[in-house]
């Protein structure tokens, strides 16, 4: 009772002060009074909501920020994969033009076929021996052939016809004495080659399971 006696009191002496102020003077202070009121009110009530729209203005230029980012990325994988889709039907397309080793032998009958419908007659058609190159094999024929130039064009566009790739290459035409035109050439195939099992060091390639 006497604390709010006290507060009562003290009030009444503040404001018998105030009206024995002048009339500019009290109204200073009842501006100081409410402009003091007015930001108290704005610190407590404006300020946290304006702290917030800061941190909420920075997170999302920071979610913009990476939303765009994840979009170049996401162009640029989808170009990747574009490109890889491109790449792996070449691939087939090149996998479909090599022989596999069991097609080896018909297609070198194709071959010597396509140089006796081209009416050449032949003298030397010998496989030699297999160049490895890695992940393909070239497999060479060697091939000597007398006819007329006109079949010897011919030869050469029935191979480069057939469904798989072979090249000729060191082609070499010469005219004997008795004017008998003579052709020497090269007929090159592919073939992929399998990988090799990796073996352990700790293990012979010929090394059996107990």
């Amino acid at each position: 009772m006497k604390a709010r006696e006290n507060v009562l009191r003290n009030l009444d002496t503040f404001i018998e002060r105030v009206e024995a102020l002048s009339r500019i003077q009290r109204i200073l202070i009842y501006v100081g009074v409410f402009a003091l009121v007015f930001l108290l009110f704005g610190y407590l009530s404006f300020w946290p909501r304006y702290q917030n729209i800061e941190r909420l203005s920075t997170e999302y230029g920071k979610l913009s920020a990476d939303l765009a980012k994840s979009k170049k990325n996401a162009e640029k994988l989808a170009a990747l994969e574009m490109e890889f889709e491109s790449k792996q039907r070449d691939y087939q397309i090149v996998l479909r033009s090599l022989p596999e080793n069991e097609e080896i032998s018909s297609l070198l009958a194709s071959v010597s076929q396509s140089g006796q419908d081209a009416g050449l007659e032949f003298l030397l058609f010998q496989p030699g021996t297999d160049v490895n190159r890695q992940f393909y094999a070239e497999i060479p024929v060697f091939i000597k052939v007398t006819g007329g130039f006109h079949n010897v064009v011919m030869f050469f566009d029935r191979v480069a016809n057939l469904s798989r790739i072979v090249n000729i290459r060191d082609i070499e035409i010469a005219r004997d004495k008795s004017g008998v035109l003579s052709t020497a050439c090269k007929a090159v195939t592919y073939k992929f080659v399998e990988a090799a099992p990796e073996v352990k060091p700790d293990q012979k390639p010929n090394q059996k399971k107990k």
